[in-house]
């Protein structure tokens, strides 16, 4: 879906890792710290069962947390299944990096993500992150006008 979305020329990293707190940390700052990745994806892990420990990982890495996409994904979610009121998605920012947790089901991922990307290229660009250019044919996304 992101590359549907984003037309820059960008470097997409894919990594599969156990649902442990201090190895989803260690991903996160290392991602954001070293190699420096702008926007940061996960999938998964934010449930209620007790190995669902993303939120609580990217809780601890991030200076601030931003509570809006998780209240705008369980809302689209919810107009889908009742159960969307467990899922516990969230946001953060790490230095200049956006750290987006999402559900793990790919067409909740698709819902979820859809919902909150118009907001994520203005994100970056508060952050001083790197700007994203948005495939207007796929997703539109929101700057203010200044």
């Amino acid at each position: 879906m992101l590359k549907s979305f984003i037309l820059n020329p960008c470097e997409f990293c894919y990594h599969i890792i156990a649902d442990e707190q201090r190895l989803i940390e260690s991903y996160l700052k290392d991602l954001s710290d070293k190699q420096g990745c702008d926007l940061i994806v996960t999938t998964g892990g934010t449930g209620p069962a007790k190995r669902d420990v993303t939120p609580e990982a990217t809780e601890s890495v991030c200076q601030k947390m931003l509570p809006g996409f998780g209240e705008l994904m369980r809302s689209v979610s919810l107009q889908y299944v009742p159960t969307a009121i467990l899922s516990r998605q969230s946001a953060g920012i790490r230095g200049k990096s956006l750290i987006i947790n999402l559900p793990g089901k790919p067409k909740s991922i698709k819902e979820c993500l859809e919902a909150v990307f118009p907001a994520v290229p203005y994100c970056l660009d508060l952050i001083e992150a790197g700007y994203i250019h948005a495939n207007a044919e796929n997703i539109t996304i929101f700057r203010p006008k200044a």
